[in-house]
């Protein structure tokens, strides 16, 4: 699979294998007009008014994964892949969802009463044991000793949930954490499946029972009460198209965005946009010949944690994930309000080492080309979901236009704030690079008149926020 550089090859001038043929080094670039003409059987079918609409559909109402907004709105995308005539599979998955209904803790050591923060996530129980002092439970530190007992941990160096399962796996009942400075006891996150109670103290008080601990024995009582964890069920939409039997080149080519949105956010750019997006370009390849599987897929559960895109990146297996050469994601590519001052409307490509692949090297190339008429930067972020298939060694990127805009993640992410240019420009620059890769007369750059040409396009630290 090929995993390097566009522009690195070319510029060594050596044999290189790209959709599976070799081509022999050095490669001419075309001119401007060649490599136009074949955009154009793309580009020239890509509808901004069509993208506008589905984000107008889509953020009528929030998505929040789990909900029913999310359902009616993984349904809408599905029926809209099947019209175009794809094979289409609304995929489940289970997700764990942490509840805080008027949660509260009481705390008790030797008699003495405390004000306990309740861990997000904590089991609801109450445990009555002796309290054992296990430090900042680190891996391989924690003794058989704390079996049946409740354990009272510094915060710091690893996770709260390292931590907690850590004691839970030497068979502690209970935890109280307490701050590694500051005076606040308001901290702390446990996982689905840690069943035992945990809250946190003040790093004063948890100094103070350590004291206690040198002269005393101390037995601790915790009740947790309101607070644990919900499974719900968030969706993959994934749309399959085939190339004809006799021109299948084995490979696939993905291209993605998440339909999930915040709580109480109606998601228009959020990423309504980038489902606009992924739905045109659908829509556009139906009927273009290729050699190359396209693979369409908006991703639940996005805003939790990127758990759609991890959950569907566990189902390939590492025959399939060789298969795929390159995966497109976009996430927030059609606000007015983003961008800043920068080029492109402030469009960039991230990724997630922050080093050029095949998915930034044919989309700077487009960019030059079509309706941007701007070379992308790229830059390093993760923070979507381009970065499991990066994990499983698939070249990847994310496009967003960046510094995000000031109604990121707020109820004011509506349909009056995107601008179908930057909604048109971002699908042209994306779907120009995928059919680099899937039609037929690849690989493109062993015939000049339809290669892309190579560009200088350049590194920018530049933050989301």
């Amino acid at each position: 699979m090929y995993r390097k550089t566009m522009a690195g090859l070319l510029a060594a001038g050596v044999a290189f294998s790209f959709n599976g043929v070799m081509a022999e080094g050095p490669v001419q670039a075309p001119n401007a007009q060649s490599s136009s003409a074949f955009d154009n059987k793309i580009i020239k079918k890509i509808s901004s008014d069509n993208m506008y609409n589905t984000v107008a559909k889509l953020s009528q109402q929030p998505r929040e994964a789990g909900t029913d907004g999310e359902l009616v709105g993984a349904q809408y995308i599905k029926s809209q892949f099947e019209k175009y005539g794809y094979e289409t599979e609304l995929q489940p998955f289970p997700f764990y969802e942490t509840v805080r209904n008027n949660a509260s803790g009481a705390l008790q050591v030797n008699g003495q009463v405390f004000t306990p923060y309740v861990f997000s996530g904590s089991y609801s129980a109450e445990v009555s044991g002796q309290v054992i002092h296990v430090g900042k439970a680190l891996a391989g530190t924690v003794s058989d000793e704390v079996k049946g007992k409740i354990a009272l941990i510094e915060r710091g160096d690893i996770t709260f949930v390292e931590k907690i399962q850590h004691v839970q796996d030497k068979g502690a009942i209970g935890v109280i954490m307490y701050n590694s400075s500051g005076s606040s006891n308001a901290f702390g996150q446990a996982a689905y499946g840690q069943n035992i109670p945990a809250v946190a103290i003040t790093r004063a008080e948890g100094l103070a029972l350590v004291d206690k601990l040198k002269t005393e024995p101390l037995t601790s009582t915790i009740k947790v009460t309101g607070s644990g964890y919900v499974e719900k069920t968030s969706y993959n939409v994934i749309a399959k198209l085939k190339p004809h039997k006799n021109k299948d080149n084995g490979q696939v080519v993905m291209v993605g965005a998440h339909h999930d949105s915040v709580h109480g956010g109606p998601g228009a750019n959020d990423d309504a946009s980038g489902v606009s997006a992924v739905l045109e370009l659908a829509r556009v390849m139906a009927n273009m010949p290729t050699d190359t599987e396209l693979r369409f897929v908006t991703f639940g559960a996005e805003e939790k944690g990127l758990l759609g895109s991890y959950h569907y990146a566990s189902t390939i297996s590492d025959k399939e994930a060789d298969r795929i050469v390159a995966h497109f994601q976009m996430d927030m590519i059609g606000s007015k309000d983003a961008g800043g001052d920068n080029p492109a409307g402030g469009l960039i490509m991230y990724t997630i080492d922050g080093k050029k692949n095949l998915v930034t090297d044919l989309a700077a190339a487009a960019g030059a080309r079509t309706a941007a008429a701007e070379v992308i930067p790229y830059g390093q972020l993760g923070r979507s979901d381009h970065q499991p298939f990066h994990e499983l060694g698939i070249p990847a990127a994310l496009f967003i236009h960046s510094p995000v805009e000031p109604w990121y993640h707020t109820p004011a992410d509506t349909i009056d704030k995107i601008d179908k240019n930057k909604l048109q420009e971002a699908a042209e620059i994306v779907g120009a690079s995928v059919y680099q890769i899937a039609r037929p007369d690849t690989p493109a750059l062993e015939h000049a008149r339809v290669a892309p040409g190579p560009v200088d396009y350049d590194f920018e630290d530049r933050p989301v926020q």
